[in-house]
């Protein structure tokens, strides 16, 4: 097949898009839960420690609720699932040692009415597995292949992708925990998902995989360069995309670093989108940052424009 010919350059894929930095804490033993009072915001952010799954390895999940969430309130909340939870909320346990910010942008969109009331579910990666749980397995019969999987497990100690069972610990064991545990609507018109670089990625494969529980997926500094797998899942949108009159999908990339690779993928896929019927600035953005860099401290400098499209 012609994509053997490009299979040994997994080696450096693995090196150049999926770069973790350590934890900064182990993973607690036990399945429990600690409530903690973030010192930036009104809000508050709990997290379940070493949330278990029978699909991916147990990871913390960290759930951010703004100032007035009330458990009793008729009122109920919005849900945005968001990947690499350790670097949405918290300095100390992001990568890079500064985090989204995601609980003030939340907190203070919602009180001048940019947004719907809206919590936030920030499952933790597992580092090592980062990569295998976010690429999406699609297509199946390359992801599948002999090859692919020879390639995996000599970069990366797996021998396979498992972004189908991380969707499945979402929508079959998260989403239902917190649809019970939290006064939350559980329709898709009041579920979003968002993430990063290979956080872009495995959004836009939930969204095409789940429409029926993800209504909008954010979409920021989407890594689309994946060697050999990369270009062959943009193929698979035309046929897969979500219907464009129930969702809708944000795109954004900035020009330096990583992100300077992008452009001409997204101009791929914004061709798609507007095949597929997608209108750009209704039901689908596309943004360029000029001097965005691809790290934490870009996104959380425009996290703000995701977000109010998402959940305006």
């Amino acid at each position: 097949m012609k994509f053997i010919k490009s299979i040994s350059i997994l080696t450096l894929l693995l090196l150049f898009s999926c770069k973790q930095e350590p934890i900064k804490r182990k993973l607690i033993a036990q399945l429990d839960t600690v409530e903690k009072i973030s010192v930036k915001t009104k809000g508050r952010v709990i997290i379940h420690e070493n949330f278990k799954s029978e699909h991916v390895i147990p990871r913390n999940v960290e759930v951010f609720l703004p100032d007035g969430y009330d458990s009793n309130s008729k009122d109920k909340y919005s849900v945005l699932y968001m990947h690499d939870g350790q670097n949405v909320f918290n300095s100390k346990t992001s990568y890079t040692g500064i985090d989204w910010g995601v609980d003030e942008t939340i907190d203070s969109l919602i009180k001048i009415g940019k947004i719907k009331n809206t919590i936030v579910v920030a499952p933790w990666n597992t580092v090592k597995k980062r990569f295998s749980e976010y690429m999406p397995e699609s297509p199946s019969e390359l992801t599948s292949s002999d090859e692919v999987k020879a390639a995996l497990k000599q970069n990366t100690g797996f021998d396979d992708l498992y972004s189908d069972e991380y969707l499945k610990f979402l929508v079959e064991e998260l989403k239902p925990f917190i649809d019970k545990t939290y006064n939350v609507y559980a329709k898709v018109e009041n579920t979003s998902i968002m993430g990063s670089s290979m956080g872009g990625l495995i959004s836009l494969y939930a969204i095409c995989k789940y429409p029926e529980v993800f209504s909008a997926a954010g979409c920021v500094s989407t890594h689309w360069p994946v060697p050999v797998l990369g270009e062959a899942y943009i193929k698979t949108l035309p046929a897969t995309l979500p219907d464009p009159k129930t969702h809708k999908i944000y795109f954004d990339f900035g020009t330096e670093t990583l992100d300077a690779q992008y452009e001409p993928y997204q101009k791929q896929v914004d061709q798609m989108m507007r095949d597929k019927g997608y209108i750009e600035g209704e039901n689908w953005i596309t943004k360029k940052f000029e001097g965005a860099s691809h790290d934490e401290k870009s996104w959380n400098e425009r996290v703000h424009i995701p977000i109010e499209f998402l959940l305006k």
